[in-house]
């Protein structure tokens, strides 16, 4: 199964509550305004979600002058909907062997908690295979090694973060639950339990007595679980962006909504084709997640096998007192994260790539799967569907790296983790452009493609 927990929602996408984003005409002529009145810039960062945002206020404190570039509005992609789990258990990569077995049931079942549309397979076959050859015992332990890294000093940055704007509440330290129900799935639990201590993720057996004074609106039927004590969630991921772009903001960050199309490198900079007129920089911060292969490719040569896990939430803006902190189903593959709005159900996969048209069924699948959880059922009414896409790369690991001589820095394919990884993320890159210890991004270079 997919690294033996369910992937959760996170990426670029649509849902009716979002802020509309101004008028093509208008958001190009003030763009162009903007730009003609700026400052000459440091560094473009490409890319407003959570990573590009953390990374921005980070250069900006740095000293650097630093636009803010996304066609979007910031926190309009997979940062407005991801599941709000911060997941520093979650070290293993996205697959394991067995969904060789599953991949029948992932072309047939539209519904299933990971699918692939059959007629995106064609395009899907390399990075599959490309995936399946990273599952040999040498490139996992590689892989499993990167993400613990990153995921280890995740939390803890968060932290530092969040207090440094002032706003450490939006963020709740308090574990995080891996539920089963089933009798026959008590050895795989365990088994996953193992798996985790070798990795040294900090992780507690807990009976069914346990689940019930911890979250006793749970189904007393739920036969105990595994609790994570350093994870935690955020009380509203979009939240935790505009306080961060807030931040940024006042420390100097321009903003600008435009689509970046391509570039080149020279000796005295960076120059960004947009459709707001060209943009120039001595450096560039790619962060554009799912969207930053043709940018890359454009500026540094490297084409990199980036591809598209999308992912759907349920919101249930009735459900806002149900449980105490995340829980996940194991056998039932998706987590219900507590919110200020409300309960997130999130976690289904699904590979039908960029462009095709979201099945929003799939969404509202999840409240269907919540069914037998609670002692009371969950309430749909007022519910909104939302669906996006996590950039992923077939080694389950980002691209945090610095090229082009240290004019191109990049910071994608978080897969599953942005969230989760995008504090640690920002230091990084920090000391990347800061011409400090590179050592630490060693697993995460460009060159590996």
């Amino acid at each position: 199964m997919l690294s033996g927990l369910p992937r959760h929602a996170a990426a670029p996408g649509a849902q009716a509550r979002q802020p509309a984003a101004p008028a093509a005409s208008a958001r190009r002529q003030a763009g162009r305004l903007s730009m003609e009145h700026s400052p000459a810039t440091d560094i473009v960062v490409v890319g407003a979600g959570i990573i590009g945002v953390a990374c921005a206020l980070q250069l900006a404190r740095q000293g650097r002058r630093v636009l803010l570039v996304d066609q979007q509005a910031p926190g309009q992609g997979a940062s407005w909907g991801n599941a709000g789990h911060l997941a520093t258990e979650q070290v293993f990569p996205i697959a394991d062997l067995s969904i060789l077995k599953r991949l029948p049931r992932m072309l047939l079942d539209p519904m299933g908690p990971l699918r692939l549309d059959w007629k995106y397979l064609p395009q899907a076959l390399p990075w599959f295979t490309r995936l399946l050859l990273n599952l040999r015992p040498a490139p996992f332990r590689r892989s499993v090694a990167g993400i613990r890294t990153l995921n280890e000093g995740s939390l803890q940055a968060w932290q530092r973060l969040l207090a440094s704007i002032g706003r450490s509440e939006l963020f709740h330290r308090d574990g995080s639950l891996l539920v089963f129900e089933q009798g026959q799935s008590r050895e795989a639990l365990l088994a996953l339990k193992a798996r985790m201590q070798q990795q040294r993720v900090p992780v507690q057996l807990w009976s069914a007595q346990d689940v019930q004074a911890a979250a006793p609106q749970l189904n007393p039927a739920l036969l105990g679980g595994l609790f994570f004590p350093e994870t935690g969630h955020f009380v509203d991921p979009y939240r935790v962006l505009r306080a961060l772009f807030d931040a940024a903001q006042a420390q100097g960050v321009r903003f600008v909504q435009a689509r970046v199309d391509g570039g080149q490198v020279s000796a005295d900079g960076v120059s960004l084709t947009s459709d707001i007129g060209p943009l120039h920089a001595r450096q560039v911060l790619l962060c554009c997640g799912a969207h930053s292969a043709h940018l890359t490719a454009a500026l540094t040569g490297t084409r990199v096998p980036l591809d598209t896990e999308r992912g759907y939430h349920l919101m249930l803006p009735h459900e806002r007192q149900r449980l105490p902190f995340a829980v996940t189903s194991l056998e039932r593959r998706f987590i219900m994260t507590p919110m200020d709005g409300g309960l997130r159900l999130a976690g289904t996969v699904e590979f039908a790539g960029l462009h095709a048209p979201a099945n929003m069924q799939r969404a509202w699948q999840l409240h269907r799967l919540s069914e037998g959880l609670f002692r009371q059922g969950l309430s749909a009414e007022g519910a909104t569907p939302w669906m996006g896409m996590r950039p992923s790369l077939p080694d389950s690991l980002p691209v945090i790296d610095k090229v082009c001589e240290g004019r191109v820095l990049m910071a994608f394919g978080h897969q599953h983790l942005g969230l989760t990884q995008a504090a640690i993320t920002a230091e990084w890159i920090g000391a990347l452009a800061a011409d400090g210890d590179a050592s630490m991004t060693q697993a995460y270079r460009l060159g590996r493609f």
